[in-house]
């Protein structure tokens, strides 16, 4: 490329990287205008806005653009000077006006004839309808398309760097965000040499807005792009994958800048002993105090006096040294590292900066009058978070101006404006960040949830009833769910909320919905200000440190040992009026045996309303804020961990795939492997209550003989057929069997014939409780091993226990 076309191409770069700030005031101005149509400022600014562009299209040559800021200028100095009052129809075609400019600003772009309709739409006499009629918008203008979750990844690490033509899409960073990069310190709009700058710029202008210059007015020389940028507002191009190790190497540095406490106590340590060698010393000088010495000996302990003595000065210096050298490390390694995390962080309006302009057209295409408000536009969002938000928050936006917003006439009718609200905030709340969407609309009708629920058969209407709003709202986020019962182009086809906590889980987030019926409906999002740290729950599993991030963690609890229960031949704990499973960390992360039984473990929650379970840990270490470590991508993916960290002293721990850990528990529950969370160590076996399996496919009479055995004081384990029997019993130790005889997979009398041809088994106490009454039932029990027959028939409480304590004793041993 010869110098002119790289002259060329760097100036079309930065009219590009200008046309997407000037736009942005563009839209939100033109946006401010549509509901104070008479605003100075805004007018001023807008207008500004468009003649710099126009100064600046004539700079690079671009004459489309000319044609169309020129015209938009006219229009909005028309508004300025009264001549014209700005209506819906106007603020339409100046916002088409800048869809056009970006579109134009790309290389090759023809747009030759929806720049001539423009034109005369907007040269036409203040308040006249348009000369040609623009086609009228449809829903599917403002549908971006949906992104596939497995698809995200890729999304991410390469952002689109071409300019956005749908009217909503939020502008990008310019030709200084290459694939996978971000942008630091980023430079002024188009700076031309030539351009003059007003000394006091009027209200909402952009700054460093460039003057028109004048047609004839072009660059001399051969200068680079930098050289139209001062020093300190020029563009450096930095990758992820920079910051990135940037960040990691700041996170070691802060982790090694700790070690210099522990040299420092070590210091001390030494202080103490040196100065017990001097106490020592001047003890022998006392002891030797009455006693003649020669003068060899009376120089050498002079000698020895000396040295002590340097030593402590010399320890005391060396100590008071480190401790400052310590407090000096550690206070640059943190601003290191705060530093370098400031790098990956951008202001939350960087993200949503079109998202207004996209609420506002797609209400008119609906036929509805809504108006977005953003509030926290300041706040600051890992950029790898800012880029993942923007396919949820539009999902929600759309659902929020179809499913929430009414028509004008329905919301007047019930005493509401006729224009709709949307509101948007992000804030920092307790070391996370806090994304909430509100609108004033209709709410979700209940009523109507619970009907969907149940046809939909994913509860019974019993169950429904009793569900509380929380417990239905969670509904919303299943994958296919929609309230609406027709199709339409923006909704009805069940997609939308799975994929908005999909995505929100990947952030190691989640997301909250509220509601009020009749005024409205408010999501909240909650995840990590930053994808490079993350606040997590320390807890040792069997000497190791693991991390869960806190975003998956429900709750962290004490659960004593008499509250857990056995059903359906798993260990379950109450919590909130719902029955939780309990599992074994040791179990899933394959930490060897399991923990000693203790009168009480620490158990973390973890999952969500269908899905959720205790996970049993040692004990807990503590909340820490942990930089990731990514592991090493040779390793693949590690089963149930998610990355490695560092302690404050250095010590590596695991931060844990909550994700990744459900699976494994719902294979081990799958495949009947689930073990006890203890091993029955010694505090067990000092009260061993008698363990009984019942098995039996009905739930009733399981339940039944449970409690009938828990009242009597024996701990009981429950199995559903004689296949879950057979299996508990292969893994676990009990002192009775009580089984039925009829069964799916494995009936009662293969179970006792299994059991009575294993050599660990054979003398372990069977008995049969059957509606089989004959005398031939009696005896094929009998003759299968059992040792004890009862019927159903005639069952009551009394003659169950009996049995069973006749069989093996009382049930303390």
């Amino acid at each position: 490329m010869n110098p002119d076309e790289m002259r060329d191409a760097s100036l079309l770069e930065l009219f590009q990287l200008e046309t997407r700030t000037q736009v942005q005031v563009l839209n939100n101005g033109l946006l401010a205008l549509e509901h104070d149509p008479t605003s100075a400022a805004q007018l001023e600014a807008c207008m500004r806005a468009a003649h710099s562009l126009k100064g600046a299209a004539r700079i690079v040559d671009l004459h489309p653009a000319v044609r169309i800021a020129h015209a938009m200028e006219d229009c909005l100095v028309a508004a300025q000077e009264g001549r014209l009052r700005l209506q819906a129809d106007d603020i339409d075609a100046l916002l088409l006006g800048t869809d056009l400019l970006q579109r134009v600003a790309t290389p090759g772009t023809e747009l030759g004839g929806e720049i001539d309709e423009l034109v005369v739409r907007l040269s036409s006499a203040p308040n006249a309808p348009p000369p040609v009629a623009p086609r009228a918008p449809r829903p599917s203008d403002f549908l971006p398309p949906i992104k596939r979750i497995e698809d995200e990844p890729a999304a991410a690490a390469a952002p689109s760097t071409t300019p956005y033509t749908t009217p909503y899409a939020a502008p990008s960073l310019g030709p200084y965000t290459t694939p996978n990069a971000t942008t630091i310190q980023p430079a002024s709009p188009l700076a031309n040499p030539r351009a003059s700058q007003p000394a006091n710029p009027p209200p909402g202008a952009p700054p460093h807005a460039p003057q028109s210059a004048s047609p004839t007015s072009q660059p001399s020389g051969r200068r680079s792009s930098d050289q139209g940028l001062s020093e300190s507002e020029r563009v450096l191009r930095v990758t992820a994958d920079t910051l990135n190790k940037l960040l990691g190497l700041s996170s070691e540095t802060l982790v090694e800048s700790h070690w210099v406490g522990p040299f420092g106590a070590s210091m001390l340590r030494l202080r103490r002993m040196q100065a017990g060698a001097a106490q020592a010393l001047d003890g022998v000088r006392s002891a030797l105090a009455g006693q003649q010495l020669d003068s060899r000996a009376q120089a050498a302990l002079d000698d020895a006096q000396r040295i002590v003595d340097q030593c402590q000065q010399e320890l005391i210096q060396r100590t008071n040294e480190v401790d400052e050298f310590g407090w000096r490390m550690s206070h640059l390694a943190q601003r290191l590292y705060d530093t370098a995390l400031t790098c990956r962080m951008r202001p939350f309006a960087d993200g949503v900066g079109g998202m207004a302009r996209m609420v506002r057209d797609l209400g008119r295409a609906l036929g509805k009058q809504v108006r977005l408000e953003i509030d926290g536009d300041a706040t600051q969002v890992d950029r790898d978070i800012l880029e993942k938000l923007d396919a949820p928050l539009m999902h929600l936006l759309r659902n929020a101006v179809d499913h929430g917003i009414e028509m004008p006439m329905d919301r007047m009718d019930v005493g509401k404006p006729p224009e709709g609200l949307i509101r948007l905030s992000a804030r920092h709340s307790a070391g996370m960040l806090v994304i909430e969407l509100s609108d004033d609309g209709s709410g979700i009708s209940l009523d109507r949830l619970r009907v969907e629920v149940v046809q939909r058969k994913l509860t019974t209407a019993e169950t429904a009833a009793r569900l509380s709003e929380a417990e239905l709202l969670e509904f919303l986020f299943l994958s296919g769910f929609s309230t609406r019962g027709e199709v339409t182009e923006i909704s009805g086809r069940g997609v939308g909320l799975d994929v908005v906590q999909t995505m929100v889980r990947q952030l190691r987030g989640a997301v909250r919905v509220h509601q009020t019926t009749g005024q409205g409906t408010r999501f909240v999002l909650e995840m990590p200000l930053s994808l490079s740290v993350v606040r997590s729950l320390l807890v040792e599993v069997q000497g190791d440190i693991y991390a869960f991030p806190l975003a998956y963690v429900s709750h962290a609890l004490q659960v004593r040992s008499q509250e857990i229960e056995q059903l359906e031949g798993h260990q379950h704990f109450r919590f909130m009026d719902r029955q939780v499973g309990l599992v074994s960390a040791r179990q899933i992360l394959r930490g060897g045996e399991p923990a000693p039984s203790a009168e009480s473990m620490a158990v973390v929650v973890v999952g969500d309303h269908d899905k959720r379970y205790g996970i049993a840990v040692d004990r807990y270490v503590g909340e820490r804020t942990l930089v990731v470590q990514p592991l090493d991508p040779r390793l693949g993916k590690v089963q149930d961990v998610m990355a490695g960290a560092l302690m404050d002293d250095g010590t590596p721990l695991l931060i844990l795939d909550v994700e990744d850990m459900l699976l494994s528990v719902q294979k081990l529950i799958e495949g009947g492997r689930l073990t006890r969370v203890d091993g029955g160590g010694p505090i067990a076996q000092e009260r061993r209550r008698k363990r009984v399996l019942v098995v039996d496919d009905s739930l009733t009479v399981r339940e039944l003989e449970r409690k009938l055995l828990v009242n009597r004081g024996f701990d009981v384990a429950v199995a559903v057929d004689g296949m879950d029997g057979w299996n508990m019993l292969r893994g676990e130790d009990f002192d009775l069997v009580v089984t039925d005889v009829d069964m799916p997979r494995m009936d009662g009398i293969e179970l006792v014939s299994r059991i009575k041809a294993d050599p660990k088994l054979q003398g372990l106490p069977v008995m049969v409780v059957s509606y089989k009454d004959r005398e031939e039932d009696r005896r094929r029990g009998l003759d299968a091993g059992a040792d004890y027959y009862l019927a159903k028939g005639s069952f009551h409480d009394d003659a169950l226990l009996d049995a069973v304590e006749d069989l093996i004793g009382k049930a303390l041993t």
